[in-house]
């Protein structure tokens, strides 16, 4: 940054050292804030997201030979219902869960379910299947005429209860992965959503009404990215 002069007499400012500072400093924020963003990045060979915490559930299998994800459900789920965080979830999906912790755990914990992804009240992602292979989180179910969901549909968990609402950071989250799964899955799109209600009406409510179905297509809306604006509430 500075020059010593060339009798070695006093040092000569450098007029260019200040502008090299600054650009050094602002591509050392531009690359710690690289380093901390989420990769939202889709492995279609190993059906992993990079951005969410993997805890690899046992409840799940190969799709039938030919099947390809054609198909995002939304379900909602809470443990104990109504209450959010702590580990029950997981623990469900992975067969652990205690039924001795709550009375409520003794009528489930023997089920054998999973979905491919939770997303949590802040928006954090954790992933329990891998896309390409098949969860087990529809049940019985029909879309478009075709029966067994699971064999060709990705199951989304958002953290919620069937009356109640959903936070902006679970909408952007949402929509977010829903853009990863359309850029690996070809077979996927933003209109192919369904809520596990609709694929299995009568039987299932979730994600209930006040999943804002407008909301999360705001979300997933085309947007004009060389305008300065801030995104869709």
């Amino acid at each position: 940054m500075f020059e010593r002069g060339k009798r070695g007499s006093h040092p000569r400012h450098d007029p260019g050292a200040p502008r090299r500072v600054q650009a050094g400093a602002a591509q050392g924020r531009l690359c710690a804030m690289t380093a901390q963003r989420p990769r939202f990045h889709v492995n279609p060979a190993s059906g992993l997201l990079a951005a969410a915490r993997q805890t690899p559930s046992p409840n799940q299998d190969a799709r039938p030979a030919g099947a390809a994800p054609e198909l995002i459900v939304i379900h909602c789920i809470s443990l104990p219902p109504g209450e959010f965080g702590g580990p029950w979830i997981d623990r469900l999906f992975t067969n652990r869960l205690d039924p001795a912790a709550h009375p409520y755990f003794a009528t489930i914990a023997g089920l054998k379910v999973s979905a491919h992804l939770l997303i949590r009240r802040d928006g954090a992602l954790v992933q329990y299947v891998p896309f390409h292979r098949r969860a087990w989180h529809a049940g019985a179910s029909s879309w478009r005429g075709r029966e067994a969901c699971n064999d060709f549909s990705i199951g989304v968990e958002l953290e919620g209860a069937d009356d109640g609402e959903y936070t902006t950071a679970q909408y952007r989250r949402l929509a977010v992965a829903i853009r990863a799964l359309c850029r690996a899955y070809p077979t996927l799109s933003p209109g192919r959503l369904a809520g596990h209600s609709d694929i299995a009406p009568g039987r299932k409510t979730d994600p209930g009404p006040g999943f804002d179905r407008a909301r999360l297509a705001r979300w997933l809306a085309p947007r004009d990215y060389n305008r300065k604006r801030k995104g869709p509430k």
